[in-house]
């Protein structure tokens, strides 16, 4: 269904100008001249329109910029984690989600796009909000975004650096025609959105996933050089994203079961994870799971949307766990069960309150 070009990610391309995005909008309490900046980003694009802005993005996750980064990476999970031993250094519960899984991957894509260090705290905040689809706040928090992003546009405009918005500007003047205003805005927010939530989703449900596997840890610690091999593994087991809606162009039938065109279809890629016929004892945690010379999970997706930014995410998270469990081999969670949230599409953990350093020290 992913690579089946008679699937949309455009609701109104087959739906004869019934536009399911403008509802989600409306329960959202979108204003009018606010939708587009959510509605008509690179994610809800077909085709060659989709190629066109999947083109202009990727400047920013070349192999190179990519691999400049995780030297940065390692410098921002040091600090962070220097942070946490200073907040737990009596033994207090710290919260490894605000502490560690949302300020870092948050920073690494604010340096890679070009959002100045002052101003990051109020793209976390916006960012979270966003993410959440809160109604109450997301009007409020969109418009700031936009307005920023502007501003961040017309600064780069007249003082050049080396990241994404300037890359993108450069593409504007050299041919116009090739990307809009709204949409190099539209293409930063989108980024951000994407970058850093879902990301800081996989970190902790990571941390979760290992704690709950000290065996598996023990290995790791022994064998690092199977970090990489885990990091598959958590994506297979713990990805954050369970799919989102495609729409049939035609009606097209699968497993026996006809669809509609135009009907809202979700891709279970947890469930693909999970297939029996891809993975032996698919339920259970393996880290020295073997990926092959392909990446087996789905958590990435596939086909044309395929994320941009797997192999950032990908070392991100093997860099901070790897840096986590080194620095605090006997970190512990400081409650029985971790709480999640559930919401269409995803499954979210909000608090992890852990301890440093276990009672048995």
């Amino acid at each position: 269904m992913l690579t089946d070009t008679r699937f949309r990610n455009n609701a109104t391309s087959v739906n004869e100008g019934q536009d399911v995005r403008s509802v989600i909008m409306n329960t959202l309490n979108v204003p009018a001249d606010l939708v587009d900046y959510l509605a008509q980003n690179i994610l809800n694009t077909d085709g060659d329109e989709h190629a066109r802005l999947r083109k202009l993005i990727s400047r920013a996750f070349t192999p190179r910029r990519v691999g400049d980064m995780r030297l940065r990476m390692e410098e921002i999970t040091a600090q962070l984690l220097d942070q946490l031993a200073e907040a737990g250094a009596d033994g207090t519960p710290v919260n490894i989600v605000e502490g560690l899984c949302y300020p870092l991957p948050i920073t690494v894509i604010c340096e890679m796009i070009g959002i100045p260090v002052e101003d990051r705290p109020r793209w976390q905040a916006w960012g979270r909000t966003l993410s959440s689809m809160d109604a109450q706040g997301l009007p409020m928090a969109l418009r700031e975004t936009v307005e920023h992003v502007y501003e961040l546009v017309g600064r780069r405009r007249a003082e050049p650096a080396d990241d994404l918005i300037t890359g993108l500007i450069q593409v504007q003047e050299d041919d116009g025609d090739r990307l809009s205003d709204r949409e190099m805005v539209t293409m930063i927010i989108a980024l951000v959105i994407a970058g850093h939530d879902t990301t800081a989703q996989l970190l902790a449900s990571s941390v979760e996933a290992l704690l709950a596997h000290p065996d598996q840890l023990d290995r790791l610690a022994a064998e690092p050089a199977f970090w990489p091999h885990a990091v598959h593994e958590l994506m297979r087991m713990r990805g954050p994203v369970f799919g989102q809606p495609r729409y049939p162009s035609v009606d097209v039938e699968i497993g026996g079961t006809t669809i509609k065109a135009g009907t809202p279809v979700l891709a279970a890629l947890l469930a693909a994870n999970t297939d029996p016929r891809e993975f032996d004892n698919p339920d259970e945690l393996n880290l020295r799971r073997e990926p092959g010379r392909r990446e087996r999970h789905m958590s990435f997706g596939q086909g044309a949307h395929y994320c941009l930014g797997a192999a950032l995410v990908r070392d991100e998270v093997e860099i901070a766990l790897r840096a986590l469990f080194t620095r605090f081999p006997r970190l512990a969670l400081a409650v029985p069960k971790v709480e999640r949230t559930m919401r269409p599409g995803s499954s979210r953990i909000l608090d992890m309150p852990v301890l440093l350093n276990d009672a048995a020290q």
